[in-house]
C-alpha cells in the first residue's frame, strides 16, 4: 500500500514466515468458498505460499493474481512458485493496481491491520469486484491476545507499547471485530463473520515457532526504537526473556482471527 496510508511490513524474518504458510493452517477457513474456475485476487499475498495454494484448487480454467507492495517477496514467489501456470504474482500497491479484469472473490489476510485507511482498501477492492462478487478479509484483533502463563513482564510491557505505536500511527488494533461494519459502510451485502482463531499449545508442532512470532516482531520491527518508544536494550531484554520463557513455562497462546466476507450487492449488477 502507498506509504501515506500504511507502515511497512518489516522484511527480516519475514520471507521465511511467509513461506511458511498454507491455506490449510493459515486460511483454514476459505477453502469452502473456492471453485474451479474463479478469478482470484489476493491482496497483500507476501511470497504466493497461500495463493498458490488456492492456484491448484480454481484449477485450469481459473486463476490467481496476488499483488504485494514489497518486492523481495514478490521476487521470492516468483522463484518458488514459477512453474505454477494460473498463479501471476505482480509487485504492486493496492491503490495503483489497475485491472480490466473484474474478480470473481477478493482476499486479503492479515493485511488490513496495518493500513491507516482500511476503508479506503475495501472500496478499492469493491471496484475490482464482478457483480456479486465476493470478498474475504482476514485478520487480527490484537488487543484479545491470551498467552497461558503471562509471559515476562518486559515483554509484557513491549507487547503494550507495541499497541500504543500501532494505534498513534493510525492503525485499527482490533480492526478483525470492526471489519464487518466497515464493510457494510462501504456497501457490501451478506456479510459473515467466522471465527478463525490460532490457537497453540505446547504439544502441538512447531509450537516454539508459532508463539515465537512475538520474538520476530520485536526484533524486526525497528521503527518502535527509532521513534523512541522503547530502548533498545530494553527490546533485547524482553526478546531474550520472552524466548527463555517460551521454552520453559510456556503453556498456550491464542490470537483473535476473523475471516469476515460480504458481496457486491444484487443492485449493483
Amino acid at each position: 500500500m502507498k506509504e501515506n496510508k500504511h507502515i511497512e511490513r518489516e522484511e527480516k524474518g519475514a520471507t521465511e514466515m511467509y513461506d511458511n504458510r498454507s491455506l490449510e493452517y493459515d486460511y483454514r477457513t476459505l477453502k469452502p468458498i473456492l471453485k474451479k474456475g474463479m478469478i482470484i485476487l489476493d491482496v497483500g499475498c507476501g511470497t504466493g505460499a497461500i495463493s498458490k495454494d488456492i492456484a491448484k484448487i480454481v484449477g485450469e480454467k481459473g486463476r490467481v493474481i496476488g499483488i504485494d507492495n514489497t518486492e523481495k517477496f514478490i521476487e521470492s514467489g516468483k522463484k518458488n512458485y514459477g512453474e505454477i501456470k494460473n498463479l501471476d504474482l505482480i509487485h504492486s500497491d493496492l491503490f495503483d493496481f489497475q485491472s480490466e479484469e473484474k474478480f470473481d472473490l477478493i482476499i486479503s489476510a492479515r493485511v488490513l491491520q496495518w493500513l491507516t485507511t482500511p476503508k479506503e482498501a475495501l472500496l478499492k477492492m469493491k471496484e475490482l469486484l464482478k457483480p456479486n462478487g465476493q470478498i474475504s478479509i482476514l485478520d487480527y484483533n490484537h488487543q484479545a491476545l491470551d498467552w497461558k502463563p503471562l509471559p515476562p513482564k518486559s515483554m509484557q510491557d513491549y507487547y503494550k507499547i507495541f499497541l500504543e505505536w500501532r494505534k498513534n500511527a493510525g492503525m485499527n488494533n482490533k480492526i478483525a471485530d470492526d471489519l464487518s461494519d466497515m464493510m457494510n459502510e462501504v456497501g457490501f451485502s451478506s456479510i459473515e463473520v467466522l471465527n478463525s482463531n490460532e490457537h497453540y499449545e505446547r504439544e502441538n508442532e512447531n509450537f516454539e515457532y508459532n508463539v515465537g512470532i512475538w520474538s520476530k516482531v520485536a526484533l524486526g520491527l525497528n521503527q518502535i526504537v527509532e521513534e523512541g518508544y522503547i530502548e533498545n536494550e530494553y527490546r533485547l531484554q524482553a526478546i531474550e526473556e520472552y524466548n527463555e520463557w517460551i521454552e520453559k513455562e510456556a503453556i498456550s497462546m491464542t490470537m483473535k482471527l476473523n475471516e469476515v466476507r460480504g458481496k457486491m450487492p444484487v443492485a449493483n449488477r
